[in-house]
């Protein structure tokens, strides 16, 4: 049974950092598609990094290129997603999602239905 669970969210101030981790269980992350998705209030789901192992196309959402980075632990079974340069409007549920099929690109669609998704940690960028 394919679980995920996010940690590593909170307040953090306009241009500080934050590291979200994932830790997966019930399937190996080098066979699935993987990555982060964000929701603000009243939005819909957005994709902000997914990957796939053996697959060269990484996707990351315009608005987080140069900022964010995904990376695992394969040994951990864990995700990863470091933010830096954070701005106000990062502030986001964000969620691990996995999919055992489909290229990394599919996240750039809004609302894009991962078959896998965690419950999401909340995160707030505020002074």
């Amino acid at each position: 049974q394919v679980h995920l669970v996010e940690s590593g969210g909170g307040l953090v101030q306009p241009g500080g950092s934050l590291k979200l981790s994932c830790a997966a269980s019930g399937f190996s992350l080098d066979d699935y598609t993987i990555g982060w998705f964000r929701q603000a209030p009243g939005k819909g789901r957005e994709g902000v990094a997914c990957v796939r192992s053996g697959d060269s196309n990484t996707y990351f959402a315009n608005s987080v290129k140069g900022r964010f980075t995904i990376s695992r632990d394969n040994a951990k079974n864990t995700l990863y997603l470091q933010m830096n340069g954070l701005t106000p409007d990062a502030t986001c549920r964000y969620y691990c999602v996995a999919d055992p099929t489909g290229s990394p690109m599919y996240c750039a669609l809004l609302n894009y239905k991962m078959d896998y998704w965690g419950n999401g940690t909340l995160v707030t960028v505020s002074s």
